[in-house]
């Protein structure tokens, strides 16, 4: 028996083009899912509420102030873990194959919003930017002990900045000088290359790199798209909403190969090796009445595979 559906405040975060990537995981109510990115529990509770008797879920999630979050139901279960452990973490449980998996990619808005995390460079706050709080890397770090080489990699590959040579060598001149412990303190060494008319922009992007690399996101991401192929069964679904291109062509050459390259292998006789069925050619985007409500939601781009 499918549940009534029940209206809730929402909290933490507005979860993304929630209805589509409902539609879009096409639940079975005795099906078994999974939400890699918990989060404040909104795509969560929208899947419970199309489950039935039998139907279960999963919701991971590594950063332990989620757990506040937690829907009171028997069919849902929280898992305190990166989504990089997808497959012994559900092996653990007793699962060995799901019906389908949600991934809702980036960062919250509670992140954001806690500014004494890090994450914005809008005030002051510990330079952290992890979302695991048990994790030893922080983004002060970073910036204070990794060679300009590195740091120009982190600038150059994660936040696509231009001249990433200039910004290193602009941070190390400013951390020889004092540490580098702060948010508004960062904001401060990288002013003399921060360009006055993107500023906003420019600052998106640096903090971008940087919690990318502190928490490992795109080795976690390929590990968990990696591990989705051997835990969905056929004709399982897995839905993506990605908010950068970074993470959008991983997925996207992902869904269309198998692999990250998105060059599609063939057998002896030419055909298609790809292990997915692409649904969505095109990603799906927010529509103008959901960015209005959600101006966060307006880089967000969903794809949606199905397991052959």
């Amino acid at each position: 028996m499918v549940k009534e559906k029940k209206m809730e405040k929402p909290v933490y975060h507005i979860p993304v083009l929630l209805e589509t990537a409902i539609e879009q995981l096409a639940i079975n109510p005795d099906g078994i899912y999974v939400d890699l990115t918990f989060g404040g529990g909104g795509h969560s509770r929208r899947i419970l509420q199309e489950l039935g008797d039998g139907g279960r879920l999963y919701s991971f999630d590594q950063d332990r102030d989620t757990r506040a979050n937690c829907p009171d139901d028997p069919h849902f279960h929280y898992v305190e873990s990166n989504f990089r452990f997808l497959r012994g973490a559900l092996r653990w449980r007793g699962v060995d194959q799901v019906d389908g998996i949600l991934a809702d990619l980036g960062v919250s808005s509670h992140h954001f919003d806690a500014t004494e995390r890090g994450f914005s460079f809008r005030g002051e706050a510990p330079l952290d930017m992890r979302m695991n709080q048990r994790g030893r890397l922080t983004a002060a770090d970073l910036v204070n002990d990794a060679s300009t080489e590195e740091l120009t990699r982190i600038f150059g590959d994660w936040g696509e900045l231009e001249t990433p040579w200039k910004i290193a060598s602009c941070l190390d001149r400013a951390r020889r000088v004092a540490r580098i412990e702060t948010t508004a303190q960062l904001v401060e060494a990288v002013r003399p290359c921060t360009p006055k008319k993107d500023e906003s922009k420019f600052l998106t992007k640096l903090f971008q790199a940087l919690r990318i690399e502190v928490n490992g996101e795109m080795e976690a991401l390929k590990m968990a798209l990696e591990q989705s192929l051997k835990v969905l069964k056929p004709g399982g679904r897995l839905v993506v909403i990605a908010y950068h291109s970074l993470e959008d062509r991983l997925v996207k050459n992902f869904l269309r190969s198998g692999n990250f390259r998105g060059e599609v292998e063939k057998d002896f006789f030419g055909r298609s090796q790809a292990p997915f069925e692409v649904v969505t050619r095109k990603a799906i985007v927010p529509t103008a009445e959901e960015l209005e409500r959600n101006p966060r939601s307006r880089s967000a781009k969903l794809r949606v595979a199905i397991k052959r």
